[in-house]
């Protein structure tokens, strides 16, 4: 039965549907209405496949409706049914129904597809009309007209600057690839150069590149000393092909000399912009159009299943990574851990972590990052013992000066830690301490294990002030450091910083316990109670913890 609130929500949408389609509402179809009304509460609950279903139902009002084709469009490629898309845009007999952004966006992309540039330069007119109903829109427009300009004419354009940063970077270095300019190289060295972890992916096209050429050397040298334990999924896969020698596995997927292919990689990153806003219906829309334009590169298809992850379409998901598979054993490894995931959400962590285990003991020979993401999984799964054998493992294998091995001792040495086994833990994380001597988490964590055995305290108190030093804003250690100052008496210092942790990290239990004992020290009992009452109502928290609060509602902290 429909709510009330349903009920009178389609009472106005029918009201404001009539009125606005007077040709249409003398013959007036409550059928057709209620179909499209079901379309646009799918739509807007993420329901795509749904949506699109009920819009086919009602299109008899496509031609009468003013947002009908609008919406219409939306959900045919949200349903990766981009090409119909396009169908439904050229059939559309009143041509003012189609003037909007997307629709001549799909047109464009549709003659870059097919080749047809001089059909382009009518659509990106068009498309530039609308490029200021939003930020993102104005920055398609703008790129595009440029790539439309190159390949109609071979050249850059003049008045064309780089006032999007390492965007316009990023594209500048597609274009000089695809006019075959002699700078191309220095463009591909100036943006991975460039220390932020998200151009990283560029190592890929460079490699690309270079593979085009036949110049494999220098491709495996860009790659030789690539980590990729550290690396994203597309580096660590590429690496595994580049030193195999499965070139033509990079050279098959992407041609900058390919229109489709550069501007494929262009609506990739808008989707990417849009996925980071957590705008995910248009992240997912502008990634079907990447992937329509370059089908070849099923590797992105990993960004839309994070989308769909967040968004809980694990049917969509699971349809998705179906294409992952054990030939390709980095992107097969992320289509298993996807799985748990789904698992752990629906069943429990019981089942999920036993399902991902049997999966890992199936592969032959895993890699060292599936060794070491198997180590990481089984820390997160409290599996401390397993996760010790894993990175024990990983450690063999690693440059004991390197940076990564510090890292992993850190993983290690925090697993002994939970344990309880403690001269193992500091023994870990001092030796990852004298491999990089500022690193502020290793700081924190030694010290706050420190502070937790009361053993150390001034050297601990010396090692939090370093990481707080290097990160002010970093809510762990803004926790740890007023711990510090509640175990020195300092009870004035420490609610200063607990106080500020409890503000960045609102529903972290061991914060909110921290917080309560030092209002209770500073005799703010009433406040004390209200912080140790909020843990009993958070989730997953420690029984431990549990009990230990249930003694301080009664009595307050023991040393009081």
């Amino acid at each position: 039965m429909l709510s009330k609130i349903y009920k009178f929500t389609y009472l106005l949408f029918c009201l404001f549907f009539f009125y606005q389609n007077t040709s249409y509402s003398k013959n007036f179809d409550e059928k057709n209405v209620d179909n499209y009304f079901s379309a646009l509460i799918s739509l807007n609950e993420n329901k795509s496949y749904e949506s699109l279903k009920y819009f086919n139902l009602s299109k008899k009002l496509k031609e009468y409706h003013p947002s009908y084709i609008e919406n219409y469009i939306y959900s045919l490629v949200l349903s990766e049914n981009v090409k119909k898309a396009i169908s439904e845009i050229k059939l559309t007999k009143n041509k003012s129904l189609i003037d909007f952004f997307d629709s001549h966006l799909l047109l464009l992309l549709d003659s870059i597809k097919k080749n047809e540039f001089n059909k382009s330069l009518d659509h990106i007119k068009n498309l530039k009309k609308h490029q200021d109903v939003g930020n993102f829109e104005y920055i398609v427009s703008i790129f595009l007209e440029e790539y439309v300009h190159i390949f109609n004419n071979n050249q850059f354009k003049s008045d064309f600057d780089g006032q999007f940063g390492k965007m316009s970077l990023i594209n500048k270095t597609l274009q000089s690839c695809y006019l075959g300019l002699s700078n191309t190289e220095k463009f591909f060295e100036n943006l991975i150069n460039d220390n932020y972890d998200g151009y990283s992916r560029y190592l890929f096209f460079y490699a690309n590149y270079l593979i085009s050429k036949n110049n494999h050397t220098k491709a495996k040298n860009i790659f030789e000393n690539i980590q990729p334990i550290k690396s994203t999924l597309l580096i660590a896969q590429a690496k595994k092909w580049i030193d195999r020698g499965n070139y033509d596995n990079l050279r098959n997927i992407f041609s900058c000399k390919n229109p489709s292919d550069i501007i494929s990689e262009f609506i990739f990153i808008i989707s990417t912009l849009y996925s980071s806003e957590d705008e995910l219906n248009r992240s997912n829309f502008y990634f079907n159009l990447s992937h329509y334009l370059n089908p070849k590169f099923k590797f992105n298809l990993a960004m839309l299943a994070d989308n769909y992850f967040q968004q809980k379409e694990f049917d969509d998901l699971k349809r998705i990574i179906k294409k992952f598979n054990l030939k390709n054993e980095i992107y097969y490894w992320y289509k298993i851990k996807k799985i748990a995931e789904i698992i752990k959400y629906e069943e429990n962590e019981e089942q999920s972590f036993k399902y991902i285990n049997s999966k890992f003991k199936e592969i032959e020979k895993p890699s060292l990052k599936i060794i070491y993401e198997m180590g990481n999984l089984s820390k997160n799964f409290q599996k401390y013992e397993l996760a010790i054998e894993y990175y024990t493992e990983v450690l063999s294998k690693l440059d004991p000066t390197s940076e990564i091995y510090a890292n992993v001792l850190y993983r290690r040495g925090s697993s002994y830690e939970r344990l309880g086994n403690e001269n193992k833990a500091d023994e870990d994380l001092l030796q990852s301490l004298k491999i990089k001597p500022d690193e502020p988490h290793v700081l924190n964590y030694l010290a706050y294990s420190w502070l937790e055995r009361n053993y150390n305290v001034d050297s601990a108190m010396e090692m939090l002030r370093r990481a707080y030093s290097q990160l002010p804003d970093d809510p762990y250690i803004i926790d740890s450091i007023g711990w510090a100052y509640y175990l020195i008496n300092d009870f004035i210092k420490a609610e200063n910083f607990l106080k500020r942790a409890v503000e960045l990290m609102p529903d972290d239990p061991i914060v909110n316990d921290h917080y309560g004992d030092i209002l209770w020290k500073l005799d703010r009992k009433i406040q004390a109670r209200y912080f140790w009452s909020a843990v009993l109502k958070m989730e997953d928290v420690d029984q431990e913890l549990i009990e230990q609060i249930q003694n301080k509602l009664i009595d307050g902290p023991k040393s009081s």
